[in-house]
């Protein structure tokens, strides 16, 4: 089965790069307020940026990457979280026609040093002195560096006072020269399962990503008459995070940066920023959930607000079955329950996001359809998308208006998706990449007759919006020849409060088993409404009461599956699985294969009866 989208109605790149639109947009208008920044002296005020001033800053630290020896066609490294400076280094890079290789602040000495190799990476920006040191680790003979700057020691100041004596016209002569179909960025595959492939994304694959995206659904990203605002905590290694970046500055968007993704720091960032829009992961949308859940309980409100739940639910499935012509709507009884809720719980929840979000997209993984339709019924409709690196971002979308939770959407107009005999899906279009960076034996194996084969199971319903089902190389083939999809169970059990995660196992094994990680602030919440001493995670995997209720949340989402897919055996670990230890890439998505290295004496445990 296909599934074409409509034709393109926005032109795509023909010429130029993607810092054109920072200066056409200074030239048109100036005062724009183009960004937003942190001030250092009040904590949670934001400072405004505007187009000029964000132009000028890109055009001073382009000078001084010249005048430090940069040239046109080098490749430069940014190694960091998202923050301001990382968009301007990105931006006066792509002025003088560089191309940037976006490298995870958490990478490890053995990825970096492969990277700046692979890449053949002439200078890096480092964000602080532990990025420096581990760059020089893994700098060797074979790697062609010549300077590295650091954030932290004022580079970006350091850059504009080197560059103080170039002229204008030099930054404008090297940004002319620059082609649609020139290598943008390197965008590295987070490796969840080998080395990381290097994906060459151009000018024209990022331009023509946010151009569809802007047309099609720049009208839910803010009220009428009020300037869109994003507040981007995505990683900028990622191409999820450096889309939302390039979406802005191209369409006029409000852009803040926040660097930390923790709920501790990331909620009060949303409270003072204020977005209109969030583009965020499931992993967000959960803990938001659970978050106004544990507050709710705190307060002796927890009946109140299961209610609520259950009733924004009911809401958003018959506003779904409506738009689609398959219901009438909520019914007036509905309307009215729904309307004293959204004034005692669901305007609370909206606050939290700062007040003004009414619309949300998630990527990087399929967000649970029941999710979906909770924030839809409190008045945040979330647009779950479909996308890889490979394809610089979403190649799948939720149509406006037109919302079916538990998918990932239509193709974006100008894609095309099909369905291949063994069920793997198969994307084209204008925002597939140009392949793997020294890997053509590679990029033959996915780029197939202008088709990307996506490693990803799936099929489209009967109205063409696609459901994936998992990733081919996950599915778990029992010794009993049972093949079985780990996501739609790791899925399920997420959704206990208890759970932050869940891996299935039972490759070659009688039966399927998992491994689960328990939240700590939901366990000390648990703690503390059973009277329990507070114990951390560590000291409960044994626990009676702990296991019972994981053994409920797992009998629960077997009831989903046949007998001979069920989770037969759990274990509880002591600690969640983290970027940190290398078990989690950088949009939270775990990483299979190295948590079966790293607990293989837990997953032996488990058949061992």
């Amino acid at each position: 089965m296909q599934r074409n989208a409509p034709p393109l109605r926005t032109e795509t790149l023909r010429s130029g790069g993607l810092a054109d639109s920072v200066y056409e947009t200074a030239e048109r208008d100036p005062s724009l307020v183009q960004l937003s920044r942190l001030t250092s002296t009040s904590p949670g005020t934001w400072e405004p940026v505007s187009a000029q001033q964000f132009r000028d800053d890109v055009m001073a630290v382009a000078k001084g990457f010249l005048a430090s020896g940069v040239r046109f066609g080098d490749r430069v490294a940014l190694m960091s979280r998202t923050r301001y400076e990382w968009t301007v280094l990105a931006y006066a890079l792509w002025s003088v026609g560089v191309e940037i290789v976006p490298v995870y602040p958490t990478s490890s000495i053995e990825q970096v040093r492969w990277i700046l190799y692979d890449a053949q990476v002439r200078a890096i920006v480092v964000e602080h002195e532990n990025h420096a040191m581990t760059v020089a680790a893994a700098t060797d003979t074979e790697t062609p560096l010549f300077a590295i700057w650091q954030m932290d020691l004022g580079c970006v100041e350091s850059l504009i006072d080197q560059g103080i004596n170039v002229d204008d016209e030099l930054i404008h002569r090297h940004r002319a020269a620059v082609m649609s179909d020139q290598v943008a960025a390197i965008s590295y595959t987070s490796g969840t399962t080998a080395t990381p492939k290097g994906c060459l994304i151009t000018h024209a694959n990022l331009a023509a990503e946010c151009d569809i995206l802007l047309e099609g659904w720049g009208g839910i990203l803010a009220e009428p008459g009020v300037q869109p605002s994003i507040l981007n905590f995505l990683p900028v290694a990622h191409i999820y995070g450096l889309a939302v970046v390039v979406c802005c500055l191209r369409g006029g968007i409000r852009l803040g940066h926040q660097p930390d993704l923790a709920p501790e720091t990331l909620l009060p960032a949303l409270t003072t920023f204020r977005p209109t829009f969030l583009f965020a992961v499931p992993y967000i949308f959960e803990k938001i959930f659970h978050k106004a859940r544990r507050a709710a309980e705190d307060a002796g409100h927890v009946s109140l607000f299961d209610k609520a739940a259950a009733v924004a639910v009911r809401y958003a499935e018959a506003a779904e079955r409506h738009a689609i012509g398959t219901g009438h709507g909520p019914s007036p009884s509905l309307k009215v329950l729904h309307s004293v809720y959204d004034r005692l719980v669901y305007s609370k929840l909206r606050a939290i996001l700062g007040g003004q979000v009414r619309n949300a997209v998630s990527g990087g993984s399929t967000l649970r359809r029941e999710l979906g339709l909770f924030f839809a019924g409190t008045g945040i409709t979330v647009y779950d998308g479909y996308g890889l690196t490979e394809t610089s971002g979403a190649i799948t979308a939720q149509p406006p208006g037109a919302v079916r939770f538990g998918t990932v959407g239509r193709p974006i107009p100008g894609a095309s998706v099909h369905i291949a005999d063994d069920g793997e899906v198969w994307v084209r279009g204008d925002t597939v990449f140009a392949g793997y960076l020294n890997n053509p034996k590679a990029t033959e194996a996915v780029l197939r007759d202008g088709w990307f084969a996506t490693g990803d199971m799936g099929h489209l319903d009967d109205e063409g919006y696609l459901v994936i089902t998992g990733r081919k190389k996950d599915i778990i083939i029992t010794s009993g020849g049972k093949s079985v999809a780990p996501l739609p169970l790791e899925e399920q059990l997420r959704h206990h409060p208890l759970i932050s995660q869940c891996l299935v196992v039972g490759d070659d094994q009688p039966y399927i088993a998992a491994l689960i990680t328990v939240d700590p602030e939901a366990l000390a919440h648990w703690q503390s409404l059973k009277g329990k001493q507070p114990a951390d995670v560590s000291a409960m995997t044994d626990d009676e009461e702990l296991r019972a209720q994981i053994q409920r949340a797992v009998s629960r989402a077997n009831t989903r599956v046949s007998r001979a897919e069920s989770i037969r055996a759990f274990r509880i670990l002591p600690n969640e699985f983290s970027q940190d230890d290398g078990l989690m890439t950088p949009t939270l998505k775990l990483k299979r294969r190295a948590i079966t290295g790293a607990y293989a004496a837990d997953i032996d445990a488990l058949y061992m009866r």
